[in-house]
């Protein structure tokens, strides 16, 4: 077998990346309060260092590569959900939309099966929606108001909301990160599903069990009349509705925040120019969001103009040895880039090309590289603290990305799925044409 050529990089320009989650994640360790920190201060000190490295290269170049990453499209995309997100939940509760939906679950569900409910409920949306964003900024509002309503952790809320959106984002195949995967390892979208659902159908049955398990004994005495009015809870039906039809993301949001202003002028619940205040203060509350995802985009920019993406790239590749190794290495090359990049998706189209040859030496199945880059790029992505799913669902619930973390079942048993495949060498594969 030949060594596969990959640039060795430049370790040092990972620095910038190393300083942010020093300062956000040490800082907080150490004080025991992660607000110690605020999020936008630790990338902008991130963001500066970046740009003060490589002294050979003229500020404004680095500037002009800084401000590439920072107006790349799907951080742009990120930065314009998060505000529409922002409004659509504003105008939603203020109509009262959250209080009766989360009532009429309450009515119907037994308690320890709300956090299981809300975790289905978010693997049929993502998978029908095929992105985590907007199922993320769909359900986050109804797990606020079950959390708010019981004895349930918000925390655990919002993770439970994040580990439905990524079993979307992971399988459903108009996600994005399906179809960067299929792409760069060249086989179809629905043999890629076959192979990636076998292997990561356990973790969402055990995250199920474990939610109805510690949510059993951990709830209020919740006996009484819920009450709930049926046409309000028609906001979120109608986003449902639309992203299982497949609409857009900034389609489902407009529309479903002028649906419910529609619904709240006619019923009283504010007046026109209510509703424009509602909408401008939805969108202040989630602008701090937006700059962090374009700050960071900016950032990883630096990162890999400067090499560090290829460093990594070097590190992961330059341990294999074997075909067991070889698979270790795709998910090892995916979850680093995804570490510096915090993007699934990007982090699936750089190490794609690479994982390709990989599997092609290593005589992997592309359709078992293809489920590995994807498995653990979700994995990663529902994870960390500085993800745009992560910081969707803090944001809105105005609590630390952090405390998110240790709800994170889902996430975690997508890798554990993953790396128990590749140890046992699940599925087994019939020679492939």
């Amino acid at each position: 077998m030949t060594k596969l050529k990959v640039k060795k990089g430049n370790p040092f320009a990972l620095f910038p990346l190393l300083v942010f989650v020093l300062l956000f994640i040490g800082t907080g360790i150490f004080t025991k309060d992660f607000s110690n920190m605020p999020l936008n201060v630790a990338i902008l000190i991130a963001a500066a260092i970046a740009l003060m490295m490589n002294r050979k290269e003229k500020l404004s170049s680095k500037v002009e590569t800084f401000t590439k990453g920072a107006g790349h499209p799907n951080i742009i995309l990120m930065a314009v959900i998060f505000i529409l997100a922002g409004a659509f939940s504003a105008v939603a509760s203020g109509m009262g939309a959250v209080e009766s939906t989360v009532n009429l679950g309450l009515s119907l569900l037994p308690t320890n099966l709300l956090m299981v409910g809300l975790f289905v409920i978010g693997c049929f949306i993502s998978i029908s929606m095929g992105t985590s964003m907007g199922t993320v900024v769909a359900l986050a509002p109804i797990g606020i108001g079950i959390a708010s309503q019981t004895g349930i952790p918000l925390a655990m809320a919002m993770a439970t909301v994040i580990g439905g959106a990524m079993f979307g984002d992971n399988l459903s195949m108009i996600s994005d990160t399906t179809i960067a995967a299929v792409r760069t390892q060249n086989i179809k979208m629905k043999d890629k599903f076959k192979v990636n659902f076998l292997i990561v159908l356990p973790g969402a049955i055990a995250t199920a069990l474990i939610l109805g398990i510690i949510t059993r004994g951990n709830v209020a005495d919740l006996s009484g009349d819920y009450q709930y009015e049926l046409f309000k809870i028609l906001p979120y039906i109608a986003v449902f509705v639309a992203a299982l039809l497949g609409a857009h993301v900034l389609v489902v949001l407009l529309g479903g925040t002028l649906f419910a202003g529609i619904i709240g002028m006619i019923d009283g619940s504010y007046s026109f120019g209510g509703f424009l205040q509602l909408v401008a203060d939805g969108i202040i509350s989630m602008e701090d969001l937006a700059i962090i995802a374009i700050l960071i985009g900016g950032v990883v920019e630096i990162i890999k103009h400067n090499g560090g993406i290829d460093y990594l790239l070097y590190v992961i590749t330059s341990k294999i040895k074997s075909k067991k190794g070889a698979e270790f290495g795709i998910a090892g090359l995916v979850s680093m880039a995804n570490i510096a990049t915090a993007n699934n998706t990007i982090s699936i189209i750089i190490t794609g090309p690479l994982a390709k040859s990989i599997a092609d030496e290593y005589e992997i199945d592309p359709r078992k590289s293809a489920s590995l880059l994807d498995m653990f790029a979700s994995s990663w992505q529902g994870i960390l603290p500085y993800g745009g799913q992560m910081l969707a669902a803090a944001g809105l619930a105005a609590i630390s990305p952090v405390s998110i973390i240790p709800y994170s079942f889902y996430p975690v048993l997508i890798g554990i799925c993953g790396v128990v495949a590749i140890l046992i060498g699940y599925p087994k594969f019939r020679q492939t044409e």
